[in-house]
């Protein structure tokens, strides 16, 4: 099976020739992830959007399934790591299509909460478990062993960049 070339290699070879004195070893890992998660954004993109979902509904959908309950508007914001205004207009899209409603706040009349309807659970649960077979297929091409290393790179990395949890 012919592959795609190692782009990242390729690059740090061009990129020796026009800059030989520079450091380029960062691209080994901060080019390979970023392209990694490119192509793992695309293909598992393509899954959502058989289930007429896009990643940022899918995310969105996710949160307030996940927390089994009713949320904010920026408490979806802090989840979903998206701006007011988008996930606004995320909302009302996807309360358009009837998969959540809002509702007032029984406690503050200026707080609208968020909830899924049986509809929205149904289409999030479907394309949930659509997305995790997805990315075990996307995964299977690795041996068991090395995708615990990776795990563990990448979780080192997360908190190197992140900082600890905040408690």
């Amino acid at each position: 099976m012919d592959r795609t070339p190692d782009l990242i290699a390729v690059a740090r070879d061009q990129w020796r020739a026009v800059h030989p004195d520079t450091d380029t070893s960062s691209m080994d890992v901060v080019g390979r992830v970023l392209r990694a998660a490119a192509v793992l954004r695309r293909r598992l993109d393509a899954v959502l959007a058989d289930g007429g979902l896009n990643r940022a509904e899918f995310d969105l959908l996710c949160a307030l399934r996940r927390s089994g309950a009713a949320l904010t508007a920026g408490q979806l914001n802090e989840q979903t790591v998206s701006s007011g205004a988008a996930t606004t207009k995320r909302l009302h899209h996807l309360a358009e299509r009837g998969l959540l409603r809002r509702t007032v706040d029984e406690h503050d009349k200026r707080v609208a909460r968020v909830q899924l309807t049986e509809l929205g659970r149904e289409v999030i649960d479907r394309a949930f478990h659509r997305n995790l077979a997805a990315e075990r297929r996307l995964l299977d091409a690795l041996p068991e062993a090395r995708e615990d290393e990776l795990t563990r790179g990448l979780a080192d990395l997360l908190r190197a960049l992140e900082g600890p949890p905040s408690g």
